[in-house]
């Protein structure tokens, strides 16, 4: 795989992306919460955080990528119509957020035309860009790709080439790629020193390191390597009031409530002192947005029974 490292991105607008799910969605409190409590047993916060999210984007003009996660498109219907109208690019998360490593070809598949075809519907725009739940494409599902390139996907942000319990190969690619199925990965930034990759791309790292070193290491990335910073958060990390799972594990509690009143303001830190838009504008992906369809018949028929025809 070829990466890029290319001078016409010295310009260093970056991209800012949401992967848009509640805090009872993440994999770290997935053995101790089952599907059918989400928005039941857990209340559902998601929509009012991530109108506050784009809130405070409006205040620092800017638009940025969310990749939605079709459980909640289904839950929220009207928020995916408002993220579509003020102008935001949607992209897709799956629906069910399950680890992409742990599921076969054909539920990989099934999960992400689901929300592909349902996040379609409900904004009327065509989806290009997916995110694997925690980052899970790896050596084990690389059949991954080629699926998304025949669901009509044209860019994928599934990759951490860092070492991690839960996710990350640090032997990947670390820049933008294209790849041999027709994709355009971008994986998530790190920063080598000390002879191994930082995880510098946000989430849970950005509310570890005091503000100052992310700030510092960001612009150490664009300047050293030329590229553009993809920075990803979620919605519930701007949520200090959310419900505490006191039975998960004492690590995933700390990662995961960790400097959470903290998040806004080192949000808006971070507009002001970089420049932000949606992945497909940092990256100028304008060549790979063409709505070109679905390439796979085997789509057809699940996209008959979404919510209704494209708009």
């Amino acid at each position: 795989m070829k990466e890029t490292h290319s001078p016409v991105l010295r310009s260093f607008v970056n991209a800012m992306t949401v992967d848009v799910e509640d805090y009872f969605h993440v994999s770290a409190f997935s053995s101790i919460i089952k599907q059918e409590q989400w928005g039941k047993s857990y209340p559902l916060r998601v929509d009012y955080n991530t109108r506050k999210i784009m809130d405070i984007f409006a205040e620092h003009d800017v638009k940025a990528t969310f990749f939605i996660l079709g459980w909640v498109a289904d839950a929220c219907p009207s928020l995916i119509k408002t993220i579509a109208d003020q102008g935001h690019e949607l992209a897709c998360h799956g629906y069910h957020h399950v680890k992409a490593n742990q599921q076969t070809e054909k539920e990989f598949f099934q999960d992400v035309s689901r929300s592909k075809f349902l996040i379609e519907d409900l904004s009327g725009k065509y989806i290009n860009g997916y995110r694997a739940p925690s980052f899970s494409i790896d050596d084990t599902n690389l059949w991954a790709f080629d699926i998304l390139h025949r669901l009509g996907f044209t860019f994928s942000s599934s990759t951490y080439p860092v070492r991690h319990d839960h996710y990350g190969n640090p032997d990947w690619p670390r820049f933008l790629h294209q790849r041999n199925e027709g994709l355009v990965e971008i994986p998530i930034p790190t920063y080598q020193a000390f002879g191994t990759n930082l995880p510098i791309g946000g989430g849970g790292y950005f509310r570890l390191y005091p503000y100052a070193i992310s700030k510092h290491l960001i612009r150490r990335f664009t300047e050293q390597y030329q590229q553009p910073f993809c920075f990803y958060f979620h919605p519930w990390e701007i949520d200090a009031q959310q419900p505490r799972m006191t039975q998960a594990s004492f690590k995933s509690r700390f990662r995961h409530y960790l400097n959470l009143e903290q998040m806004t303001t080192r949000l808006h830190h971070l507009l002001q002192d970089f420049q932000w838009s949606t992945v497909s504008q940092a990256y100028q992906l304008n060549g790979h947005d063409d709505e070109t369809g679905i390439d796979d018949p085997q789509a057809e028929p699940e996209r008959l029974h979404s919510l209704g025809p494209l708009r």
